[in-house]
């Protein structure tokens, strides 16, 4: 049974993004946006979690996981925030120079040009600049820890978060699961935990 104060996080993978198309070629498109599919998979995220205007979303700052999150909440004014902690990151963790041009992220003063409705979470410049895909293990724990008591701090009892395969594995890791690659989601795929 789950404490009264429980609050329930729904990690969500964007929809079909273009970098995934024809791997790994296409793994170094940078700002990827949603391929058509990826459009329709975001549009049935309104029938498997309907939204109200009390929710909140955080998306990590990539275009295909803010364009994600904003079919689905279209004409429903909740709250989007773009948080840097939860930008695309590597798992299992390898050598920085293996990163993908697809998961360099969009800096704060691009979101702010391109999507004014959204918010931006304050971080450091180097977070919003190189995001957390290659930070060590140790570093990342950091961050997650930080990140998870922002979370619990908006005080909903569900909270939806808008990411990436490896990222959301590597929360779950950090909460305690064991998980591998083949825990990766599906794309607009949802896994649910428990603060």
């Amino acid at each position: 049974m789950l404490k009264e104060n429980t609050m329930k996080i729904i990690f969500i993978r964007h929809g079909q993004g273009e970098h995934t198309l024809s791997p790994p070629e296409s793994l170094q498109m940078s700002d990827a946006t949603l391929t058509e599919k990826g459009v329709q998979q975001a549009q049935q995220l309104k029938q498997t979690f309907p939204l109200t205007n009390k929710n909140i979303i955080i998306i990590s700052p990539t275009r295909r996981t803010i364009e994600t999150a904003l079919i689905w909440a279209k004409e429903i004014s909740c709250t989007l925030y773009v948080h840097p902690l939860v930008s695309p990151r590597m798992f299992p963790l390898l050598a920085p120079d293996q990163a993908y041009a697809c998961d360099h992220i969009l800096h704060y003063t691009k979101i702010k040009t391109d999507y004014p409705s959204l918010h931006n979470i304050e971080s450091s410049e180097e977070i919003w600049t190189n995001g957390i895909n290659t930070i060590s293990e140790e570093a990342f724990h950091r961050v997650a820890k930080a990140f998870t008591i922002w979370c619990k701090q908006l005080n909903q009892h569900t909270l939806y978060i808008v990411s990436h395969d490896g990222t959301i594995n590597a929360y779950r890791s950090f909460l305690g699961e064991s998980v591998t690659r083949d825990h990766f989601l599906d794309e607009s795929g949802s896994y649910i935990v428990h603060l």
